[in-house]
């Protein structure tokens, strides 16, 4: 495999010449390792939903924290919801899905994984941003869709029963471009005030507190945002809003919403972009994106009192916080988790939506297989695209929603003992 290789390969990504689709089949015929697919898709904005649609130096003093782990929390690490010698079945399908841009990467290793099990089953999905995922799963076109906001109590009246399986987690990294700061935390109420157009100047008192020790520029801040629909902007909307009766009131949560102040960019390359070229700038993009690309990111003040950074661990844990709050349904936004002091709170499911009961056998039956070894071999592949893994006591109440999947009035899927 040579350099000039991947190059060439980055360039036509980057350029629109060829799909993610048509990157992993030339990965594998090239023999890419996984890393560095992951870097490629990332650096070239691995996105979060579209709806079709730093710099850093003198080092802050802080009390932030990045889990080596989350000892004695059910976090999942490959497979230890057992599968014993379970196969899918050999069934002769195509299955179509469209949806969130934030699962793609893993959804298109999935896919090409999951061929050498099932070899007849064909999965082609659609990244095309997670509102118009669950428009098309709700209008029929599609068989399932991928999300990073659950279905609404209006859109669950449009496709009754709809079931949603959390396939991946994912944490919202805040960065930043200050120069001579090298580290930095925030409260919640801080943040939100930045974004609230409250707090202007780097060296505003609020951001001060949070960071004692720290020398502060008497810098403006420039506020960056998605300006694309995006579970992205749920997700840290979602965050703002328990954490600010004031944005709460005001603002709101959602894949889109009126930003009081900043400037927008699409995608994760976008407010990238609108950071890194910015001084002063701060802005918010997906974990992966921001490990793979080497920005600075802000340890976020949780729950319990701790400063947390955002890592596949400190994500898991968040996770975890809410298993004793999950409700039936598994539509629940985890961001700001009750417990875990190693809990990371800008944090989110991404859910595969399925039917509860499709037409077709054969399609329900490659549906729930897929799901099924999505949520526990399938952990493993995700995992080293920098999403974090299912925790155990999810992916148990998962597994029961996936026996409850009908063709014809009977069950579909059976997980083994």
């Amino acid at each position: 495999m040579q350099e000039s290789d991947v190059t060439l390969l980055f360039r036509d990504l980057r350029g629109g010449r060829i799909s993610r689709r048509q990157l992993l089949r030339k990965a594998g015929m090239l023999g890419l390792t996984v890393p560095t697919i992951a870097a490629l898709l990332a650096a070239c904005g691995s996105g979060s939903d579209s709806t079709q649609t730093a710099s850093a130096g003198n080092t802050a003093s802080t009390g932030a924290t990045t889990p080596s782990g989350t000892s004695g929390s059910p976090v999942a690490n490959g497979s230890p919801i057992s599968m014993g010698d379970w196969k899918p079945r050999d069934v002769k399908v195509d299955l179509t899905g469209s949806g969130s841009s934030f699962v793609d990467p893993a959804m298109q290793l999935w896919v090409q994984q999951y061929k050498k099990l099932a070899p007849n089953v064909t999965i082609n999905y659609q990244s095309v941003g997670s509102g118009q995922g669950k428009k098309d799963f709700i209008s029929g076109v599609t068989d399932f869709a991928g999300t990073d906001a659950y279905m609404t109590d209006d859109e669950l009246k449009q496709a009754p029963g709809s079931l949603h399986i959390p396939v991946v987690l994912g944490s919202v990294a805040i960065t930043y471009n200050l120069s001579g700061v090298s580290k930095l935390q925030l409260s919640g109420p801080t943040l939100a005030n930045i974004y609230l157009g409250k707090i202007t100047t780097w060296n505003d008192g609020a951001i001060a507190t949070d960071n004692p020790g720290a020398s502060l520029p008497e810098a403006p801040i420039t506020v960056v945002y998605r300006a694309d629909g995006s579970g992205t902007s749920a997700i840290f909307t979602n965050f703002l809003s328990k954490v600010s009766d004031e944005w709460k009131s005001n603002v709101g949560f959602g894949t889109a919403v009126q930003w009081p102040v900043g400037i927008g960019g699409q995608q994760n390359p976008g407010v990238a972009a609108g950071v890194q070229q910015t001084p002063g700038a701060i802005g918010y993009v997906e974990l992966a994106y921001a490990t793979v690309n080497k920005l600075p990111e802000i340890a976020i003040k949780n729950a319990t009192g701790a400063y947390v950074l955002p890592t596949l661990e400190s994500t898991s844990a968040a996770a975890v916080g809410f298993i004793n709050e999950l409700p039936d349904d598994l539509r629940v936004f985890i961001t700001n988790p009750p417990t875990g002091e190693q809990a990371y709170p800008i944090t989110g499911f991404s859910w595969v939506l399925l039917r509860p009961s499709y037409d077709n056998e054969k399609t329900a039956q490659a549906l729930t297989d897929f799901c099924y070894w999505a949520i526990t071999a399938g952990q493993t592949v995700s995992k080293s695209l920098e999403y974090a893994p299912l925790p155990d006591p999810v992916r148990a109440i998962e597994i029961k929603k996936l026996e409850r999947v009908q063709a014809g009035g009977t069950a579909v899927f059976q997980a083994p003992m």
